[in-house]
């Protein structure tokens, strides 16, 4: 089978992702003729930078620049307020776009974006790349599954609970993110709970509905932390160090491209939208520091 060029444009360079993604594609030509063809920036220094860095030809001076000259689309800023507004032109033009998470910053734009897509008939879709390392699928996933129920879960790394890229949603999404992939879905509400005096840190509570497990989430802004996941069973425990593969970013990548050229979703809206539902939870509790109910998805 004969294997077309595939055109890629990428809205944002304040992430590292954006050059990530670029070497990937452009450098190492890791998925067949597939290439960030165009890049637009916050900044000309961050825009020239990915540029450089990813062998990317052409900076646009606005996003909406790139129809016409791609086939598909990455939106990649680090506040989720900016991704809906940045993708619906792309929907609209009858692109496809891979949303770097969080995928929304509010459920309710999050689903109009959605519908959007479906209405026009064009593939959509976002996802954390943690899930997507061969350690998460093979040593972690192995391991829920052997310890059987799960009534217990522990998961400790990186977050400011007061981030200027949306607070908890900048990094929590990671954790939140394994949490619903590893142990499903249906977390009911949420609480956090702030360090006392000029400790950054806090820990969140995740409660299951329906008896399901009950979950402890580690928020660090001081400390040397990786992500750490453990979890008991009525058979057994889990224990697992987040290990991310030779190249991080590769299997994300292949992920988003295969749709691009298939047009087939990898994640259903609800996959999509409940790690947004139970970030906009967690940012209330922020506030109250009281237990606060998950929105309950549109779909």
């Amino acid at each position: 089978v004969k294997v077309m060029p595939l055109r890629i444009g990428i809205v944002g360079a304040e992430n590292s992702h954006t050059a990530a993604i670029a070497k990937i594609l452009n450098v190492e030509k890791a998925c067949g003729k597939a290439r960030v063809v165009a890049v637009w920036g916050e900044t000309k220094k961050f825009a020239e930078a990915a540029a450089q860095q990813g062998q990317i030809p052409t900076i646009v001076k606005k996003p909406e620049d790139m129809i016409g000259m791609i086939d598909g689309v990455v939106v990649d800023h680090r506040h989720p307020k900016y991704h809906v507004p940045a993708t619906i032109p792309f929907i609209k033009a009858g692109i496809p776009a891979f949303v770097d998470k969080p995928f929304s910053y509010r459920v309710k734009e999050g689903w109009e974006l959605i519908q959007l897509a479906q209405k026009k008939k064009v593939p959509l879709t976002s996802f954390s790349i943690l899930p997507e390392q061969e350690s998460f699928k093979k040593d972690f996933c192995k391991q829920i599954k052997s310890a059987g129920q799960i009534t217990y879960i522990e998961s400790v790394g990186p977050c400011d609970i007061k981030s200027k890229y949306g607070g908890i949603f900048f990094y929590g999404i990671h954790q939140i993110g394994e949490i619903l992939a590893g142990f499903g879905g249906g977390i009911d509400s949420v609480q956090i709970i702030k360090a006392s005096g000029k400790n950054p840190n806090a820990v969140a509570i995740l409660r299951y509905r329906n008896g399901g497990p009950i979950v402890s989430m580690g928020c660090v802004k001081e400390g040397m932390v990786t992500f750490t996941f453990r979890a008991c069973g009525v058979k057994g425990q889990v224990h697992y160090e987040y290990k991310p593969d030779k190249s991080p970013y590769l299997a994300g990548t292949k992920k988003f491209i295969k749709m691009f050229r298939t047009g087939a979703k990898p994640y259903t809206p609800a996959e999509m939208l409940e790690p947004v539902a139970v970030l906009e939870a967690l940012e209330k509790s922020v506030k109250t520091g009281k237990m606060t109910k998950v929105p309950k998805l549109p779909c």
